[in-house]
Formats: structure tokens, C-alpha cells, sequence
């Protein structure tokens, strides 16, 4: 029968494994503390080692150490980076979590979409605040949609953004329908067709312009 076998004593930590737990026992019979703490040190190495998916968080190395003390029976003397824990953090039990106590008018659409129209309300400019109603409006259809494909009506997104502004956010609901600004499938690019005739003749002119330079500057390449 092997060792692993015979050794029926119970493991502290048994995310490591009973190996470790041997070469702790095995530390803590070290006389001279600094070799005992270069040995400590080696076996925190290992035991990262053994879980390496939880290295992302800033605490980690002081979890372990924590670990290798408990492991230790809090009888290991040592230097380590870190000072033993208290003996009582083994019955402590986690903090309460407490309950999300914010009051949301419209649970499916959150917090998040609130906190939105309440930055919103706050711009001065007209074109600003609608291009705020327009993208809060495509959020919501979008959460919409999420849990009711069949009847996602835009006046009552809108309703709901009047309502959660009290009345100082809105748009008109024939632009919004005949333009579908509350669409999230539709890109911006294909709102180009709705600007005003003097912007667009403008910026057909300037590529006309940058067309004629092109073809100018060629021409006297070739002469």
C-alpha cells in the first residue's frame, strides 16, 4: 500500500492537494527561519502554480499566503510580504449582499436608460437633446425587442421617454415613424438622405471640386 494510502489524515485546504499540504507540514519542521522562509516562499510559488486561473485579481498572492498559513495551523514563522491572519477569518462568514433598492419606473429598461435622460435634460442645444431622444429611443427599442418581438410600437417608446422626462423629452412620433430613428438596425449613413438640400448640394459640390482637381492635376502630369 503507498504512502497517499496510509495518510488518512483529513485536509485543510483541499483544493491543493494532499502533497502540499505534506510539504508544509514539512516546512514548518525547519529549523533555521531562513531557509524555512525560502522554502515558504518556493511552495507559494507552487501553489499559484496549481491555480493558475485565479491570478487576475490584486489580492491573489496574499490569498495564498493566507492559504499556506491556515494550512500551517497558524504555526509557521516565517518572513513572508504578508503578516498571519487571525485565526477567526476560518468562521467568518461572507457580508450580507445587499439588495438593489433603486426604484426603476420601467424594470425592462433599467437604471442605465434613467440615469441616459436625466444627462439628456440637461443639454441646452435642440439638435443635441433630439440626437439624445433618437439614441435613448433606439436603446429602448432594443430592449424592447428583446423580450416582445411582436408588438414593439414606437409611439410607446416614446410615451416612455415623455413620461421618465416628465414631458421635457419628446420628438415628433411622424418623424420618428417615417424616418425609423427608433430602428437599431438602421445606420446613421442611411439618415444622409434626410439632410437639408442646400447641406447635400454642398457636399456634392465639394466632391465635385475634389473630381475636378484630381483630373486637372493628371492632365498636367501627362503634359
Amino acid at each position: 500500500m503507498n504512502d497517499f494510502n496510509e495518510d488518512k489524515s483529513p485536509l485543510v485546504l483541499r483544493e491543493y492537494g494532499r502533497n502540499v499540504q505534506k510539504l508544509v507540514n514539512y516546512v514548518k519542521t525547519i529549523e533555521d527561519k531562513e531557509k524555512r522562509t525560502r522554502f515558504a516562499e518556493t511552495l507559494v510559488d507552487l501553489m499559484k502554480m496549481i491555480n493558475p486561473n485565479t491570478k487576475d485579481y490584486p489580492e491573489y498572492t496574499q490569498k495564498v499566503w493566507d492559504d499556506l498559513y491556515i494550512m500551517a495551523g497558524f504555526e509557521l514563522e516565517v518572513d513572508g510580504p504578508f503578516p498571519m491572519p487571525e485565526k477567526s477569518i476560518l468562521g467568518r462568514k461572507p457580508r450580507k449582499m445587499d439588495y438593489n433598492t433603486h426604484n426603476v419606473r420601467f424594470k425592462h429598461y433599467g437604471k442605465n436608460v434613467e440615469l441616459m435622460i436625466q444627462k439628456a435634460l440637461a443639454l441646452e442645444d435642440a439638435e443635441e437633446r433630439e440626437a439624445a431622444v433618437i439614441s435613448i429611443g433606439k436603446l429602448m427599442k432594443t430592449f424592447q425587442l428583446a423580450w416582445n418581438r411582436d408588438n414593439v410600437d414606437d409611439e410607446v417608446i416614446l410615451q416612455n421617454i415623455e413620461q421618465l422626462s416628465k414631458g421635457d423629452l419628446t420628438i415628433g412620433i411622424e418623424k420618428v415613424k417615417e424616418q425609423n430613428l427608433f430602428d437599431p438596425l438602421v445606420k446613421e449613413r442611411e439618415f444622409a438622405t434626410n439632410q437639408p438640400r442646400q447641406q447635400r448640394d454642398n457636399n456634392n459640390r465639394g466632391g465635385n471640386n475634389n473630381n475636378r482637381n484630381k483630373r486637372n492635376f493628371q492632365k498636367r502630369r501627362r503634359n
